[in-house]
This record gives structure tokens, C-alpha cells and sequence, in this order.
């Protein structure tokens, strides 16, 4: 069942947003931002287990927002690499390549799965940004967390750190 594995303590990470496979919009309709870590936040793509997450994430010194964030290979696609993927819960006027994402990862959604279609996908992944929403809300439980100090004062010497991990 989604949700079933909250974290112990929020993840916190840094990462630079680097160009990806280009499906997130084009082919799915959900943009992501890949992220690429240096230091401890390598280590992250081996400890975390894979799956999908929800959590707030915010673009340099900008607004934060809800997320949903892949930690994986995307079974789906048959990807041999592991990948941070996260979607912002806002449009943007435009790319943000470059520039720092950062996140607090609240909590586990779910396993990451192939897909029998296409179609299948996409419902999983409108589902885990509802499922965001719903739990980062103001009267959801994790809504606390939008004045966290790593997301109202992030520093960018930390970026690509782990912060916090189980």
C-alpha cells in the first residue's frame, strides 16, 4: 500500500539539475529534474531504496513546492543507470538545467515498476502527486516541513550532500 514506509527523518539533499532521457514532458507529461550529486549524495542512489517518494523541493532561492521524486532504474523503460528524478508539483516558465535543486524527502510512495503501457504509467504517476498533495497539504501531516531550515536557508557548499538518511 502507498505510503507504508515513512522515513525516520526527513532526506535532505542538494543536486544539480543535468539533462536526462527527455521523456518526462515530452512523452509522459510530467517534467523532471535530474539530479546529479557529488560526495555523499552518490551514496544516496545506493542506500535509498528505489522507488518513489513525495516531499518539497525548491529551484536555487525560489518558492517551495510539492514533488514527487524517483530513486532508480526506471524498470519501465529498462534503464541501466539509476537516476534522481524529481517532479515539481508547479509549471515553470522554463528549463532550470544547471541550476541547484533542493530537496526534503518526507516519505515513500511506492516500489518502481514496469508498466504494462504507457497509459498505466502515467496514472502512476498523476496518483503519486496527488498522493503529494494530499500529504503535504496544510492539513496534512508533513506540512510542517515547508519552514524546515534546509529549505528556507539552503547552502550551497552542501550541494549533492546527504544530509539525513535512515
Amino acid at each position: 500500500m502507498a505510503g507504508e514506509d515513512f522515513l525516520e527523518c526527513p532526506v535532505l539533499l542538494h543536486g544539480k539539475v543535468v539533462t536526462g532521457f527527455q521523456r518526462g514532458s515530452k512523452e509522459l507529461g510530467f517534467p523532471t529534474a535530474n539530479l546529479e550529486f557529488t560526495g555523499d549524495g552518490e551514496e544516496l542512489k545506493r542506500r535509498l531504496k528505489h522507488g518513489v517518494y513525495f516531499g518539497l523541493a525548491k529551484v536555487e532561492n525560489g518558492p517551495v513546492y510539492e514533488m514527487a521524486m524517483s530513486v532508480g532504474d526506471n524498470p519501465h523503460y529498462k534503464n541501466k543507470e539509476v537516476t534522481v528524478e524529481v517532479h515539481i508539483l508547479h509549471e515553470f516558465d522554463s528549463d532550470f538545467y544547471g541550476n541547484l535543486v533542493t530537496c526534503l524527502v518526507a516519505g515513500y510512495i511506492r516500489p518502481m515498476l514496469p508498466f504494462t503501457t504507457l497509459d498505466a504509467l502515467i496514472d502512476a504517476i498523476q496518483s503519486d502527486c496527488d498522493y503529494s498533495r494530499k500529504h503535504l497539504a496544510a492539513e496534512g501531516p508533513f506540512y510542517q516541513y515547508r519552514t524546515h531550515p534546509f529549505l528556507t536557508e539552503p547552502k550551497a557548499e552542501n550541494a549533492g550532500d546527504l544530509v539525513c538518511i535512515m
